[in-house]
């Protein structure tokens, strides 16, 4: 979800209904003026917050109540530039003590990982770096290293939301599998996946499936039209969620 949009009692919300739907973890977009990979849904979503508003403290906060009512994991989808306005030790303490546990860092350089990684892992947080298909597999390999949690791997090159990858020809499986080789950590595969049907086609060969843009618009969608947008997003969650635990049915 991004946070802030369309307001922070529906952010606190959500950390708790989809988990109750489903989900394994809930990823939490801190809004930023400058979205890294992100496409016009999610971008969209962050500056409404932003013109609302919405500060990194707020986000911390509502993070904060919500981990009183559940035990489900939460992620941050932060920029590295957030992370240097406040000094990268303070706000993974920051992160932890609101009640994440693990962060995202999108636009992080393998190079420049370890100023990041090293306060994460201090903290008490993971930390997941992402490859593309575009990555060669030494820098895969090494970006994967660099990561824990899980690492992100990006179903293609290119922004989040847009059409589905499902039908594109690219062998997500081979792929997946590179990224895979010879290391332990969960491979969790996003951008381009929206549906029930996508989830299914990538469920096999990932060991987690990330939704982020279909969910952001639909709870605009509800949001426009005078519906509940928790409500609506949750259902979404809930056919996600069975797809990805029952595709081998």
């Amino acid at each position: 979800m991004c946070a802030g949009d369309p307001d922070l009692n529906a952010t606190e919300r959500c950390l708790v209904a989809f988990p109750e739907a489903g989900a394994s973890i809930v990823e939490v977009g801190i809004p930023f003026s400058d979205p890294i990979a992100d496409g016009p849904t999610i971008a969209s979503a962050m500056h409404r917050a932003l013109g609302a508003g919405l500060r990194v403290q707020d986000v911390l906060e509502t993070v904060r109540r919500a981990r009183q009512q559940t035990d489900a994991a939460f992620v941050a989808m932060v920029t590295c530039s957030i992370a240097r306005r406040f000094g990268a030790d303070n706000f993974a303490r920051m992160l932890k003590e609101a009640g994440f546990d693990g962060v995202i860092y999108p636009d992080v350089p393998l190079e420049e990982s370890s100023q990041f990684a090293e306060p994460a892992s201090r903290a008490g947080l993971t930390v997941s770096l992402l490859v593309s298909p575009a990555t060669p597999d030494i820098r895969a390999a090494e970006i994967t290293r660099a990561s824990s949690g899980f690492v992100y791997a990006m179903a293609r090159v290119g922004i989040t939301g847009g059409a589905s990858t499902r039908d594109d020809g690219f062998d997500r499986a081979a792929y997946l599998n590179r990224v895979r080789a010879d290391q332990d950590l969960p491979v969790a595969c996003g951008f381009g996946v929206s549906t029930p049907e996508d989830v299914r086609a990538l469920a096999p060969h990932a060991d987690g499936v990330i939704v982020g843009s279909a969910i952001v618009r639909e709870m605009r969608q509800a949001y426009e039209n005078g519906g509940d947008p928790v409500e609506q997003a949750a259902s979404l969650v809930r056919s996600l969620a069975e797809a990805a635990h029952g595709h081998g049915s």
